[in-house]
């Protein structure tokens, strides 16, 4: 009998451990942006739930779905920073796992690529944490900083202007249904968009280095399946910004601004020399947002295209929105060969 019991015990540990057994450690560093003067960058500590990316079969891709949602976040965890000139900046993680660090320091351009882009370390600090990581201790992180060849930059949305995402439809259905059960290797982006990008990208020399910022009301949690998207459909590399989950749920104040026209503006203000691109499209708030950034940043911008979408009430609403608008030079397109076609006439590719 005490065999048996004895038995029983370690099979029931054994099935505690499994189920409750605590995964590894990883840091989620999303690209950021700064200067040659201003470091900064973004990004969450989590635990790693091995989500798989390329996963088939709606069954997989509800659970990696729920895996990006329901995350396991490393509070008040210090990290380290170390760039390739040696030096080692420090921060820590808040209460939902996030960390964000600034700092001024000289010479950043010289760390950079032909593209722009300084790579760096991120590790935990505190080990005494007790908990197995990933790998190593070590994960790469980026942050763009500007060519100085860049003629402009461009700021574009992801959802429906890049990636169809079906935000017209009844109850934002066709939403739900692309994010929870479609892989982001399966999501076709709009016809012509990567090329479109691209020439932007280059610009009229064709070695510009403009960069790219893309700009949505998602979730950080889907960070790494637009990055995934991106990537597949070969659109040239840039920053991510999204938002904060909590956030999106967060009840806001009549004033308050939404967290697109906040990137948007914060890329103006980071860049005061560099005119900028706006690329949108015709379903929700795109047109006003960045007629409001055009008027409240004279002569910044110099273009405004706006995605259409089918949609009768809304196209009609974005009609009568730019027939009013003179300031900058704003398109409805129907295809990106539109917006092709008067970047080069306006000698902007």
């Amino acid at each position: 009998m005490r065999g048996f019991l004895l038995l029983y015990d370690i099979k029931y540990d054994h099935l505690y451990m499994s189920i409750f057994k605590r995964d590894p450690l990883q840091i989620i560093a999303f690209q950021s942006y700064g200067t040659n003067t201003h470091f900064y960058i973004r990004g969450r500590a989590l635990e790693d739930e091995s989500i798989d990316l390329e996963s088939k079969g709606w069954f997989s891709l509800l659970i990696n779905t729920w895996k990006r949602f329901e995350t396991d976040e490393i509070k008040q965890a210090s990290l380290n920073i170390k760039l390739p000139n040696g030096v080692v900046l420090e921060t820590k993680t808040n209460n939902k796992g996030y960390f964000k660090i600034e700092a001024q320091l000289e010479g950043l351009k010289k760390l950079t690529n032909n593209e722009g882009w300084l790579s760096c370390e991120i590790a935990y600090s505190n080990l005494n944490l007790n908990r197995k990581i990933q790998r190593e201790n070590c994960f790469a992180a980026e942050i763009l900083i500007p060519s100085s060849k860049a003629q402009f930059g461009i700021a574009s949305d992801i959802d429906d202007t890049i990636l169809h995402t079906g935000v017209v439809s009844k109850l934002k259905w066709r939403v739900l249904f692309n994010t929870f059960f479609k892989a982001a290797k399966s999501r076709l982006p709009l016809e012509g968009a990567a090329e479109l990008y691209h020439l932007l990208h280059k610009g009229k020399d064709g070695n510009n280095a403009n960069p790219i910022f893309y700009v949505s009301h998602s979730p950080w949690n889907l960070y790494r399946y637009l990055e995934l998207f991106l990537k597949q459909n070969n659109f040239p590399k840039g920053p991510i910004l999204l938002r904060s989950f909590s956030n999106i749920l967060k009840r806001k104040s009549e004033n308050d601004k939404p967290q697109k026209q906040k990137e948007i503006i914060n890329l103006l203000k980071t860049y005061p020399s560099l005119p900028f691109i706006l690329i949108g499209d015709s379903g929700e708030h795109d047109p006003d947002i960045y007629i409001e950034i055009a008027e409240q940043f004279p002569n910044r911008i110099i273009a405004i295209y706006l995605r259409s979408v089918k949609h009768k009430k809304k196209m009609l609403r974005v009609e009568n929105l730019l027939e009013n608008f003179k300031l900058v030079p704003a398109l409805l397109v129907e295809t990106s060969e539109q917006a092709i076609m008067h970047a080069k006439n306006n000698g902007f590719i």
